[in-house]
């Protein structure tokens, strides 16, 4: 089963209060499940990197051959393409964690840069989980 996932980190300050936003859809668009959490004071590219991670080991626990993240940051998308350099070692570990849950759930994963207007869910869900305050639960 194919499965898109549309995530997203949302950060109030840089570093700031901060959250992050997870929306999963089978290949038909059709919604699968969503989720939101707070994750404290981070950066938004940390938060960027929070929801990934979350989402991959979401999607390790499904029947899912292959997942298309998409994604409004560039930078995240770019690493993990390996088109972008990983200078921040924080970063840099996320990215390892990313392609080791990817290798050990046996699935194949490809990343889409998409713009804030095709991201609006997973951005709503990232707010969401600032406001709640409510820690991340998968």
């Amino acid at each position: 089963m194919t499965i898109h996932a549309f995530t997203d980190g949302a950060s109030r300050g840089n570093p700031g209060e901060s959250g992050i936003g997870i929306l999963l859809k089978d290949e038909k668009g059709g919604a699968l499940t969503s989720i939101f959490g707070y994750i404290g004071n981070a950066t938004n590219n940390v938060a960027e990197y929070t929801a990934l991670v979350t989402c991959l080991r979401m999607v390790s626990r499904l029947n899912c051959s292959d997942l298309v993240v998409h994604s409004d940051s560039e930078l995240m998308v770019r690493q993990m393409q390996g088109k972008y350099k990983v200078k921040e070692p924080k970063l840099r570990e996320f990215v390892h964690q990313a392609r080791e849950i990817i290798t050990k759930g046996g699935f194949t994963c490809r990343f889409i840069h998409v713009t804030r207007e095709r991201n609006r869910e997973a951005d709503e869900l990232a707010n969401r989980g600032i406001d709640s305050r409510h820690p991340v639960q998968i």
